[in-house]
Parts: structure tokens; C-alpha cells; sequence
């Protein structure tokens, strides 16, 4: 799903007032925190995850795989924070607006 900039901004504001659900922390990305993130992209279609990595090189690439391995969407990443979108097919919540 390819999101338009109208979509995106739009979602960017929904996401404005939302908490991290998420946090990655020494560990690093591991198959359980996948699994969560998936879970959570299931039920609440947008969401924030906080990545507690090093640099900022270990931080897009542990958001690139996120990306990769949920099929969802870069919404925004500010900092250590960055938001994810993924619609549910089957009971969608978060219109995600016109393009």
C-alpha cells in the first residue's frame, strides 16, 4: 500500500497525541518483538515504536527491517520514536484519508 504526502500528513497528525506501544531495548529486534509489533499494527493500525539502539545507522536499519518483515508503512521518525501504519484488511479503524 503506497501512501500518498496528503495520507501521510494526515496520518502524521492522528499519531501526534499517541505513546509509544512498543519498546526495543538492548536486545535489539528479536523475533518476539516482531511478533508484537505485528500484533499491535493488527489491532490499533497505527503506532509508535520507541528504538533504543546506539547510532543512528543501527536505528534505520532496525526500522527498515521492521518495515520489511510487518509490511507496513513509514509514517514519520522523530528521534528515537518512529510510526508505523498498516491497514486491516478485514475491520479497518484509521482511515487514512484521501489521496
Amino acid at each position: 500500500m503506497s501512501l500518498s504526502s496528503r495520507q501521510i500528513r494526515h496520518l502524521r497528525g492522528l499519531a501526534h497525541s499517541l505513546k509509544a506501544i512498543v519498546a526495543i531495548g538492548n536486545n535489539g529486534l528479536t523475533d518476539n518483538v516482531v511478533d508484537e509489533i505485528d500484533n499491535a499494527l493488527s489491532r490499533h493500525e497505527l503506532l509508535k515504536v520507541r528504538v533504543s539502539a546506539g547510532d543512528r545507522e543501527e536505528r534505520d536499519e532496525m526500522i527498515d527491517q521492521i518495515v520489511e518483515r510487518t509490511d507496513a508503512e513509514l509514517i514519520q521518525r522523530v528521534g528515537h520514536v518512529a510510526t508505523f501504519f498498516r491497514q486491516n484488511p478485514e475491520k479497518p479503524r484509521v482511515d487514512p484519508g484521501k489521496k
